[in-house]
């Protein structure tokens, strides 16, 4: 008789056979969340934990997408997550979408009933297979496995590692516009798992290797049948397919020129902007916001007609959404628009925008009286949120009037409530080059992009999408990357209470695995003040507004982070917030810092 742990099973050397083939070609980290139906992936997973791969367990599916979507941010290689079928599918659709605009890596391999169990009403079951179609680089239903491999040798394990190949090529981008989603659908037969192969048992690591080679097609469902590689647009247009990789476009001198860097625009704006002598307009979430040529308090210069209304070409980079100014500059149709790709979604808003894939700029090209304008007025914005130098004199002052007032004067900056501004200012002066900090798309990121100095330090943001869909788990996928090898730094997330709440799922980490270096910052003004500077304050009914797009609540964070076991701080002048900012702590804290309406 056989006993259970020696059955054999075809789904278990099937997701032996693919995961190791996902960590041959470079993957390191696996999100799971349980499920039956996943089961053979989910302990394939957990059998190759350690060495080159981290595994990482949520139960909620939209947590565990978007944990997988922070890895893919920071580290630039996709993570695998792993869920069962059903519903379970569904909630990776925000983190997919946002994949996909933003253009970042992710595989997502989703267990699934057989292919006679889909439309018949069979439990949990649904067509699995062109959900994630919108944005998907490949996407693929494989055929029900059926065979056993003992030595990893028979036609199943090679074509699940030629897969394996094709699907981290295009996750990286290969074939496609950018990175972005792959989805391979597994559907699986009981028994769904079993011992695993020999070959499996008796494997030993080997080098990663990161396929770079492009394919020749990027791949996607359609109406074909169960069990094909099907060929196809996933989700991308003809139009959006690449061009031919030619020579860089030469930027000549002459017209009027800005440099205009959105989220992800990276350093390459900075250069570009330096080595043409042009202003660089940076938002936040950019990682361009640093150099001589920053630009502070654009949004205002771009409304001026003596500086934004004479510019003639603009260079853009990244994807713009914070101020509209910025998107009112890229819609101007008498403006040449030249869009350097990257790795989200290709900016086109005048509908006569130059796509290319890099520039160079001619000698010569500065022009310093246009850059002088820039300069003088950038310098005359910029926004000195720096408290008050102490009256060092009245301090030591022998007369006990003028040392009383003196002091009294210190204790006031001291204990100064904060407000936005403050805030911004204390988590950008706190963090340095080997943190990371996320923004949440709350108004504290506007706030942020209004009055924060040039400073080279390491951002994220979902702005592919620009949702509040999880930030939280965002970040802690950030952290997971970034510290992994036992590297320095921490992870810092600002976001406003709505925010927080709509990802407070995230906070749920096992207590079985390490707790990443994390500070999430919650600016609680009790509900969604971001509607404040939109039309709707102006025309809508206050207490409609107040109570459907406000959407005020009363939740106690502190008990929310007793609950999840986070560490708790709440601070209301700036001295308390520098200090829980700067204090090192291991793990997760959670700092609320309320805010006025």
């Amino acid at each position: 008789m056989t006993r259970e742990s020696e059955v054999r099973s075809p789904a278990t050397d099937a997701a032996a056979a693919l995961l190791c083939a996902l960590v041959d070609e470079g993957v390191s980290h696996i999100v799971v969340s349980p499920g039956s139906r996943s089961q053979a992936l989910a302990l394939v997973a957990a059998a190759l934990e350690g060495g080159r791969v981290g595994l990482h367990v949520r139960i909620d599916e939209r947590v565990a997408g978007f944990t997988a979507l922070g890895i893919g941010r920071e580290s630039g290689m996709p993570a695998v997550v792993i869920c069962t079928s059903g519903t379970a599918v569904a909630n990776l659709l925000p983190a997919v979408l946002e994949a996909h605009h933003a253009g970042v890596p992710l595989i997502l391999l989703t267990a699934d009933r057989p292919p006679e169990l889909r439309g018949v009403g069979a439990n949990q079951t649904t067509r699995q297979p062109g959900l994630f179609a919108v944005g998907a680089r490949l996407e693929t239903d494989l055929p029900v496995p059926e065979a056993l491999d003992e030595d990893g040798t028979g036609e199943q394990t090679i074509m699940l590692r030629r897969l394996a190949t094709e699907a981290v090529a295009a996750a990286l981008g290969a074939g496609a516009r950018s990175a972005g989603p792959v989805h391979i659908n597994m559907p699986l037969r009981e028994p769904l798992a079993g011992a695993f192969p020999r070959w499996f048992a008796e494997r030993t690591p080997t080098p990663a290797i990161v396929a770079s080679t492009p394919m020749s097609t990027a791949a996607s469902v359609d109406e074909t049948p169960s069990g094909a590689l099907y060929q196809g647009g996933g989700g991308i247009g003809e139009a959006d397919q690449p061009a031919e990789c030619g020579e860089p476009v030469r930027l000549e001198p002459g017209p009027r020129t800005v440099v205009l860097a959105g989220a992800d625009a990276g350093a390459e704006a900075e250069r570009i902007a330096h080595e043409g002598g042009w202003p660089l307009v940076a938002e936040i979430v950019s990682g361009a916001r640093f150099g001589r040529h920053l630009v502070h308090g654009y949004r205002e210069l771009l409304r001026d007609p003596a500086l934004g209304g004479r510019i003639e070409r603009v260079v853009v980079l990244g994807h713009p959404t914070l101020s509209r100014e910025a998107a009112a500059l890229l819609a101007r149709a008498d403006l040449e628009v030249i869009a350097v790709r990257g790795p989200g979604e290709p900016i086109n808003l005048n509908g006569t925008t130059t796509p290319v894939d890099r520039v160079v700029v001619a000698e010569g090209s500065a022009d310093r009286a246009w850059l002088g304008e820039w300069m003088r007025a950038s310098q005359a914005a910029a926004v000195d949120l720096s408290p008050p130098a102490p009256d060092a004199a009245g301090l030591a002052s022998a007369e006990p009037e003028r040392r009383l007032g003196a002091i009294s004067a210190e204790l006031g900056v001291i204990r100064a409530p904060v407000d936005r501004e403050t805030l911004v200012d204390a988590v950008w002066r706190a963090t340095w080059p080997h943190d990371r900090l996320v923004f949440g798309s709350s108004r504290l990121v506007r706030v942020a992009d209004r009055v924060l100095p040039g400073k080279r330090v390491p951002v994220h943001a979902n702005r592919g999408l620009a949702g509040i869909d999880g930030t939280v788990a965002t970040a802690v996928g950030v952290a997971l990357a970034s510290q992994a090898d036992g590297r320095p730094g921490l992870t810092r997330v600002l976001l406003g209470d709505l925010a927080f709440l709509h990802d407070v799922g995230a906070l749920l980490l096992p207590p079985d695995e390490a707790d990443p270096r994390v500070q999430v910052i919650v600016g609680n003004d009790g509900g969604g003040t971001i509607f404040d500077d939109l039309e709707v304050a102006r025309r809508a009914d206050p207490e409609v507004l107040r109570r459907v797009l406000y959407t005020p609540h009363d939740v106690r964070l502190e008990q929310v982070a007793a609950a999840y076991g986070w560490e708790y701080v709440r601070v209301a002048d700036r001295a308390a917030l520098d200090q829980a900012l700067t204090t090192p702590r291991p793990g997760r804290q959670l700092i609320e810092v309320p805010l006025a309406r």
